[in-house]
């Protein structure tokens, strides 16, 4: 304890070059760690919510735009889809199942999505309260749009149109929530789930005005397959249609690769900040030692053994390590609520993490590995010293 103690307070005596050293090491240790948090939340996320959908169907544009907007419901649709063209794949005697989804407005910022009873099963989502959603304006919510808005069972609400926007308000129609589903960490926490005809009977009006009936359009409808050959096979069948087929292993693959292209480059930074905060420590230990050369000699000579003072040197190396783990760490979680508080604004999904990975674990142990190594040869040369020389030579 007592070696603890005068290793603290010689580290403390070089305020400057520890601090240096420290902040070095916690903002290389906190982007890794903050990188980590994010790419394992975020793939939790894809897995969790592309669950056994093997093809989106949806009108022709972007096909990761129409995966990101009718999966992960991060974005804007490609547009409408005619209603029965939709039917025919889905009764396709390749097609499992076929998840039909027809949205366009929300409320406060929660998207209100007609579909049937299957979206919910589908991700296992059960009722907390309440019922299911049966009929016309009748809604089941999330937990989270029940936490986030304070919605209780038989509470109303106006639908706004659009998927962002909160000032052209339905007020002709009114929804009503009779269910709130348990939490799931799925999607399906921050939708509010109704009829497809609540949808269509929102925007009859719209409907009447350009002659077009809402209720032979539909968004998107999730598709499981239940032969390989569908992927192949059903893309030819609407080639001549305004649909498409997206693929969201395909998409997803493809947009982890774009995305860890910037992650692997903020890695390799964080790696070289590391390495410099560890050429950062040697160097202070390696001075510090140097200069209380004298000091240690005197220690020796009144019965230190050459041990006592390797283990002081690699215990300044090390409370230094710990230091700047721990701040590194505390770095993460900041960087991690800011992210998460912006990624709820934007997108409802939250990406909060306090808890340690496993990954982070193996981080901070080589981490800490590295810095004894880096207190090693610092260490080894107080060890060596010639002590009457020194004492002699004052």
């Amino acid at each position: 304890m007592n070696l603890i103690k005068i290793a603290w307070k010689n580290i403390a005596s070089k305020p400057l070059s520890t601090f240096l050293s420290l902040i070095l090491l916690a903002f290389g240790v906190g982007i890794i760690s903050l990188l980590v948090i994010l790419e394992t939340r975020l793939q939790e996320q894809f897995d969790r919510n592309i669950k056994d959908i093997d093809m989106v169907l949806g009108a022709k544009g972007s096909p990761l735009q129409l995966i990101l907007a009718n999966v992960y419901h991060i974005d804007a649709p490609t547009g409408n889809i005619n209603r029965k063209e939709a039917q025919k794949i889905m009764r396709h005697p390749f097609i499992e199942e076929g998840i039909p989804l027809a949205y366009g407005d929300n409320y406060k910022m929660f998207r209100i999505v007609g579909t049937t009873h299957q979206y919910h099963k589908h991700y296992g989502v059960e009722l907390a309260e309440g019922e299911l959603f049966e009929g016309a304006y009748n809604t089941t919510i999330g937990s989270k749009v029940a936490k986030e808005l304070g919605l209780k069972v038989g509470d109303e609400f106006y639908s706004a149109h659009g998927l962002k926007d909160e000032t052209d308000v339905h007020t002709n129609k009114t929804f009503k929530v009779v269910g709130i589903f348990k939490e799931s960490k799925s999607v399906v926490d921050q939708l509010i789930l109704t009829e497809m005809e609540s949808i269509w009977g929102v925007h009859e009006q719209v409907g009447e005005e350009t002659g077009e009936d809402p209720s032979e359009e539909i968004t998107a409808v999730l598709l499981k397959k239940k032969n390989p050959l569908a992927i192949v096979m059903l893309p030819s069948l609407i080639k001549d249609s305004n649909m498409q087929i997206g693929l969201p292993a395909i998409e997803i693959n493809r947009l982890t690769q774009n995305f860890g292209i910037g992650m692997g480059t903020l890695r390799a930074i964080a790696v070289i900040i590391m390495v410099l905060s560890f050429i950062s420590v040697f160097i202070s230990l390696y001075n510090s030692m140097r200069e209380r050369k004298y000091e240690l000699a005197l220690m020796r000579s009144m019965g230190a053994s050459r041990s006592t003072l390797f283990k002081l040197i690699l215990f300044e190396g090390l409370l230094m390590t710990v230091v700047g783990i721990f701040f590194g760490l505390l770095f993460s979680r900041i960087g991690m609520l800011i992210l998460s508080w912006k990624m709820q604004d934007q997108f409802n999904y939250d990406v909060t993490n306090f808890g340690i990975l496993n990954l982070e674990w193996l981080l901070v142990g080589i981490t800490i590995f590295v810095g004894v190594l880096a207190s090693l040869l610092p260490a080894i040369t107080a060890v060596r010293l010639d002590i009457s020389k020194i004492l002699a030579d004052g």
